[in-house]
């Protein structure tokens, strides 16, 4: 698969290391001034603001904010382990390098904008480099939105080398943020091309302009104009965009996915001897049992695992096959616990039947998470090696189990997750070599379902929403059985609101929905997370204040003219 190379050294660009503290040193000893000269050059520059999608403050984490929701539960900062509990403040490690990692790839934004405004290379060409890096100043503006709330704004005006001591703006409304991003993406819209050659695959396009334009819209409950910008990239109103369900869920998230027609923008992700530019998506979400031994600091829930519905579409009960199951710890125990010694076990549960249980399931299940007594092909002793999830105590890869690092009887990710070392590909578990998506077609239709439902169009609701779920072999809503029946917007907003938690998870926007919907205390204050045997693993400590995150402390020093967010 060809993606486009990251460029970390980018020349000319300098760094900040909070959005007012400038670090003078840039990244490569090629001055601004003898730099930005052509277009290789520019392109280069706008390939090093890229870049910064993959810090692990800006989006290479992006995957770890399901564990703030009933999708995941974490441990430690990489897991948001201190938001889980309640106990961040506006010191915290987690909040600040969010707002300075942020703040440094929007200023990476401006500073090249500002750079090839001012070169003599074709308007077409300045254009569609300024397009690119517009979206990205947008994405990232509505992410530090999205998390702090008012924000103070800042574009390619800005000269670090004059005005650095003086970025001291107030925060602008959510109003005025709003309208910001909106006009980067209207120019992004207007001057993006709809696909590039295939060297250059990966670059934003105009789709990817359009989906989040409407993803915008949509949080700002602007329906009609959400439903505009989606229908135009499915539907193909204007030009032919190309984007397509892939027939294969699972395979979206390994590398043979890379270039599905159902990424509408992803982070292009690198791996291999000499390429360390890549997420870390081994490192946090997979296992002992995973390529480097990992630490599954991010994890799937039990609760999360139970709400996905029967094949036929009815609702999943564990007391249909165990009765007294959800009531009874013992019960749970003795369905699901081996037991296990030095690699042996004397005592192994019906596994044929509970093989039948998970499988009777939506498929995405089995495709998103590794789930009891199955198999993952894994990485031991410098080899693969079949691993199996068993339920037990001192269970080791050694003896081709899969361990979780915390001694937790969870499920664990199969999303994501990479098979052994991917024929090679993978030699660093911080930078695993699959693409990371930003945006895609299914997340756009269930978007556009949303849109639909809330503007009253129902009808048209439903089909938007019937196709994330046929592709992946379940029933569409309405197509007969009494539980697959939905007669009003409430009912269907409950119904997206599942369908987007199972199609999205480990993709990190749950959070964000739960937030924008107002559920987000509902499904987490005081919420104990369990095990699959009932063991109390982890308590939500969320507050409503924690709906915004607190302004950093140590900016509102730098610069008083912040205020702080209600509650902190």
């Amino acid at each position: 698969m060809k993606k486009i190379a990251s460029i970390i050294a980018l020349a000319g660009t300098l760094s900040l290391t909070s959005c007012y503290k400038l670090d003078t040193v840039p990244y490569s000893q090629v001055s601004a001034n003898s730099f930005w000269q052509n277009e290789n050059q520019a392109l280069a520059g706008v390939l090093g603001v890229y870049n910064d999608l993959k810090k692990e403050n800006t989006f290479g984490l992006q995957f770890s904010y399901d564990c703030l929701t009933d999708v995941g539960l974490g441990y430690d900062p990489p897991g948001l382990g201190e938001i889980i509990a309640g106990t961040f403040t506006d010191r915290s490690s987690i909040v600040v390098n969010r707002w300075k990692s942020g703040y440094d790839l929007i200023q990476r934004s401006n500073h090249a904008i500002g750079q090839i405004q001012q070169m003599g290379i074709e308007e077409n060409k300045k254009n569609t480099f300024i397009g690119e890096l517009k979206f990205l100043r947008a994405l990232m503006y509505f992410q530090l939105s999205n998390l702090f709330g008012e924000i103070p704004l800042y574009d390619e005006t800005v000269d670090l080398n004059k005005d650095f001591a003086d970025l001291k703006k107030e925060r602008s409304s959510l109003a005025d943020v709003r309208r910001f991003i909106l006009a980067d993406l209207d120019f992004a819209v207007a001057n993006l091309p709809v696909s590039y050659p295939e060297q250059h695959y990966g670059r934003i396009t105009k789709g990817a302009a359009y989906a989040l334009r409407g993803k915008v819209y949509l949080y700002d409950r602007s329906w009609k104009n959400a439903i505009q910008d989606f229908e135009e990239i499915v539907y193909n109103k204007s030009n032919d965009y190309g984007y397509a369900l892939s027939a294969n869920y699972a395979s979206l998230f390994k590398m043979e996915g890379d270039q599905a027609a159902e990424m509408i923008f992803a982070i292009q992700n690198l791996g291999g001897t000499g390429f360390p530019y890549g997420m870390p998506m081994t490192f946090y979400m997979g296992s002992r049992s995973t390529f480097g031994s990992d630490w599954n600091n991010v994890l799937p829930s039990t609760r999360f695992a139970d709400s996905y519905e029967n094949k036929d579409g009815s609702p999943f009960n564990w007391n249909d096959h165990f009765p007294n199951y959800t009531a009874d710890n013992g019960v749970k125990k003795a369905a699901m616990i081996a037991t296990h010694s030095n690699g042996i076990f004397t005592h192994v549960p019906d596994t044929a039947k509970l093989r039948q249980i998970y499988s009777n399931r939506d498929p995405r299940m089995n495709q998103t998470l590794i789930v009891p007594y199955s198999f993952y092909l894994g990485w031991n002793a410098n080899a693969e090696r079949n691993m199996q999830l068993v339920l037990a105590t001192g269970v080791n890869e050694n003896f081709g189990q899969i361990r979780n690092n915390r001694g937790w009887l969870t499920y664990m990710w199969r999303k994501f997750v990479p098979e052994g070392n991917l024929k090679g590909a993978l030699t660093d578990r911080a930078h695993t070599p699959i693409n990371f998506p930003i945006l895609r077609l299914a997340d756009v239709l269930l978007m556009l379902s949303e849109a639909y439902n809330e503007d009253g169009q129902l009808a048209k609701a439903i089909t938007e929403l019937n196709k994330v779920r046929t592709r992946s072999n379940m029933p569409g809503l309405n197509s007969g059985s009494p539980f697959l029946l939905v007669g009003s917007k409430a009912d269907m907003q409950r119904r997206i609101s599942h369908e987007r938690k199972v199609e999205l998870a480990g993709e990190g926007w749950r959070y964000f929905d739960l937030k924008r919907w107002n559920q987000l205390d509902d499904l987490s204050t005081n919420f104990v997370e369990q095990s699959i045997v009932g063991d109390n693993l982890v308590t939500r400590g969320y507050q409503t204040r924690h709906i915004l995150w607190p302004i950093p402390g140590e900016e509102r020093e730098i610069n008083p003219n912040l205020t702080q967010n209600e509650g902190w």
